[in-house]
């Protein structure tokens, strides 16, 4: 029976996982869909809510897990195949710890983005050098005739 619950947590972490993926992807700042900033840190949030749910559901699996091959292992009337903590289990937990904090970074995207609105900067576009030298000596042109400079004078 706790075999069947463990696989039953682990596959709805998995999907939770799935999920939180494609709700991050669009809670991102940077893609285009998703509406306003505000609404994308608001689905930012509910991604890490949803991570934070799948690295539980994968943390109590793997804790279940391994509770019920440790009391097996010392149980000294237990007489069938005792087995080891293995690195499975191991991954299992570092892999739902990174899921945790991962889902609290995109908790916490929400409060980042209220505090502080968004800069836009204002591109004012390249200067030539001939408007660059008539921005700054307001002189009178001479009028010498141009002269003329052959391919190699640029060099």
């Amino acid at each position: 029976g706790y075999i069947q619950a463990c696989r039953g947590l682990m596959i709805s972490a998995v999907c939770l996982g799935f999920f939180g993926a494609v709700f991050g992807l669009v809670g991102m700042k940077c893609t285009k869909v998703g509406g306003s900033d505000q609404t994308k840190a608001k689905i930012a949030c509910l991604a890490g809510l949803i991570f934070i749910l799948s690295g539980l559901c994968s943390m109590t699996s793997c804790s279940l897990y391994a509770n019920r091959i440790t009391s097996e292992f010392f149980d000294p009337s237990f007489v069938a195949q005792k087995y080891e903590l293995g690195a499975a289990l191991f991954i299992g937990w570092a892999g739902a710890s990174l899921c945790i904090i991962g889902g609290s970074i995109f908790c916490f995207s929400i409060a980042d983005n209220s505090n502080s609105p968004r800069r836009g900067y204002a591109y004012n576009g390249a200067t030539s050098v001939m408007s660059s030298r008539t921005k700054v000596h307001h002189t009178v042109p001479d009028k010498t005739p141009p002269k003329h400079f052959d391919k190699n004078a640029y060099v």
